[in-house]
C-alpha cells in the first residue's frame, strides 16, 4: 500500500517543490517494493492544477470590455427596433381609425387620426408608405370639406414621399380645378398618364380643362394689357396724350411690329 503525504500552508507561499522529496513512500511487509512513479500519476493521488493551468483559467475568467460593449449595443439596438415596431403598429391603427371615420363622413375626426398616425410613425423606410397614405387621405378629407388649398398641401406631401401616387395626383388635380388652377390641374393629369397611359379619366379631364385653361390665359392677358394701359395713361396724361395715340402695326414680311403715333 502506497501512502502519499502532502503539506499545505494557508498563510505562507510554499517553496518550489523538490522533485526528489515531492512524495514519501512507505511499504508494509506485504506491499512489496516502493513505487517511485506513484507521484507522477495525478489519478493516483490528490490532483492540483499546475501554475500554467491556473494562468489559463484566470485568463478565461477575465471580463472582456469589448465583448460587454458589443452586448450592450446589441441590447440597445433590439430595444430601439422594438420601440419603432410598436410605434409603427400604433400609427397603422390610427390610420385605420381614420379610414373608419372617413367612411362615416366624420372628416374632421378622420383628419385628427391621420395627424396622430403621422406624429407616431417612426422615421424609418418602412413607414414611408404609411406617411404617404395618411397625407393623401388627409387630402381626401380636405377635399370633402372644400378646403382646397389644404388638399393641395396634403397631397403634395404624399407625392413627395411617393411620386407615383396616382390617387394623390388625382385629388390634387381636382383641388386645382376647383380653384381654377387649370394649368396645374392639367399637369397633374399628364403625370398620371405618364404613370398609366390607359387612364381614361385623366384623358377626359385634360380635354375638358384645356379650353378653360386657354380662356383663362386670354383673360389674364387682357387684364394685364388693361393694367399696362392704365399705367401708360397715367404717365402720358401729363403730356395730354394716352396710349390710344400709339398703334402697333405688324409688318407682313418680317412679322415685326412698329409703333406709330396718331393724334
Amino acid at each position: 500500500m502506497v501512502r502519499i503525504e502532502m503539506e499545505e500552508h494557508q498563510d505562507e507561499v510554499p517553496n518550489p517543490p523538490n522533485p526528489s522529496a515531492s512524495a514519501k513512500t512507505t511499504t508494509d511487509s506485504s506491499s512489496g517494493p516502493s513505487t517511485s512513479n506513484a507521484s507522477k500519476n495525478p489519478s493516483d493521488g490528490y490532483e492540483t492544477a499546475s501554475d500554467g493551468e491556473l494562468g489559463d483559467s484566470a485568463d478565461e475568467c477575465q471580463e472582456n470590455p469589448d465583448q460587454h460593449s458589443e452586448q450592450g449595443e446589441r441590447i440597445a439596438t433590439i430595444s430601439e427596433d422594438e420601440i419603432k415596431e410598436k410605434a409603427l403598429a400604433e400609427a397603422n391603427n390610427a390610420k385605420l381609425a381614420g379610414n373608419k371615420l372617413f367612411g362615416e363622413g366624420k372628416y374632421e375626426e378622420a383628419i385628427s387620426e391621420y395627424d396622430r398616425a403621422l406624429n407616431i410613425a417612426p422615421d424609418v423606410p418602412v413607414a414611408v408608405e404609411l406617411r404617404s397614405i395618411c397625407n393623401a387621405n388627409r387630402g381626401a378629407c380636405f377635399l370633402k370639406l372644400e378646403k382646397y388649398d389644404d388638399t393641395i398641401k396634403a397631397c403634395s406631401k404624399a407625392i413627395e414621399l411617393n411620386p407615383a401616387y396616382v390617387k394623390a395626383l388625382s385629388r390634387r388635380g381636382e383641388a386645382h380645378e376647383k380653384l381654377e388652377h387649370f394649368e396645374e390641374a392639367i399637369n397633374d393629369m399628364k403625370k398620371i398618364l405618364e404613370l398609366d397611359s390607359s387612364n381614361d379619366q385623366a384623358k377626359k379631364t385634360i380635354r375638358r380643362l384645356e379650353p378653360l385653361a386657354e380662356q383663362k390665359r386670354e383673360k389674364m392677358k387682357e387684364e394685364m394689357i388693361g393694367k399696362l394701359k392704365d399705367m401708360g395713361n397715367s404717365l402720358l396724361g401729363r403730356f395730354g396724350m394716352s396710349v390710344d395715340n400709339f398703334k402697333a402695326v405688324k409688318d407682313p414680311n418680317t412679322g415685326s411690329y412698329s409703333i406709330s403715333f396718331q393724334r
